[in-house]
């Protein structure tokens, strides 16, 4: 008889724990009549527009003859380039580069005793701007050719931007209040409550990240520029009225 009181006692207890249990989980994102949720908008889109540089030079002793090293260097990158389908007037070039270039001298015993000029070296950088990505992107991998010709050009890594940004984000912010939505009426529903007005929203950080990548989001919000295909997200915090 005892024996079975007691499980009667002990079946009472887990029915008890598991009321008080599930209350909990209801209320833990209802505080004094309220529901706090974050929701999460994103999206998975490509690059529109591609921003290529690099940089060419020459090097004299002579400084005029640098100068007409560097301008015979740069028609040889404007024919490369037309001939790869580019409009040499969407090029920027940027102002010369004057540097000089100097060389350590030491005596027979090993003391430095100052610098001997060797030549002048100039510089000179190039920009290209284009929604054509796939010729931008193809160009700026075969850009060495022009080493058979005897320049010397230093391409840089392409950078990628989406023009309708402005568009994407506000799809998201979209998506993210109605995500945070859906979850504040389904604990609303849960916890026997009823969904009531809108009390505040605050928008996150909008993160831009490169698809499959291992890029971690930033305080400050990310803006990934190096890969083609990128990923966009935001989140939204809505607090709710509880009725």
């Amino acid at each position: 008889m005892k024996s079975h009181i007691s499980s009667i006692i002990f079946g009472i207890a887990i029915i008890a724990a598991s009321f008080f249990l599930g209350k909990a989980v209801k209320d833990r994102n209802k505080v004094e009549g309220q529901i706090q949720v974050t929701g999460l908008g994103k999206a998975d889109f490509s690059s529109d527009l591609i921003v290529w540089e690099g940089s060419f030079g020459a090097t004299n002793p002579d400084i005029k003859q640098a100068y007409l090293t560097l301008e015979n260097n740069r028609a040889l990158i404007n024919k490369y380039l037309s001939k790869k389908g580019i409009n040499t007037k969407e090029l920027v070039y940027s102002a010369v580069s004057t540097g000089r270039k100097n060389k350590q001298i030491y005596s027979d015993n090993g003391n430095y005793i100052g610098d001997q000029f060797v030549a002048y070296e100039l510089t000179q950088s190039i920009k290209i701007e284009s929604k054509e990505v796939d010729k931008i992107e193809k160009i700026s991998r075969e850009i060495t050719e022009l080493l058979n010709q005897g320049v010397q050009f230093y391409s840089e890594s392409p950078r990628y931007y989406y023009t309708k940004l402005a568009d994407l984000k506000i799809e998201m912010i979209s998506k993210a209040t109605e995500d945070a939505r859906v979850r504040a009426e389904n604990i609303s529903k849960f916890s026997g409550g009823k969904l009531g007005e809108l009390k505040s929203a605050k928008m996150g950080i909008f993160q831009i990240t490169g698809q499959n990548s291992k890029e971690e989001y930033s305080w400050g919000g990310t803006f990934n520029t190096s890969s083609r295909k990128k990923t966009a997200s935001i989140t939204m915090k809505l607090v709710y009225k509880v009725n």
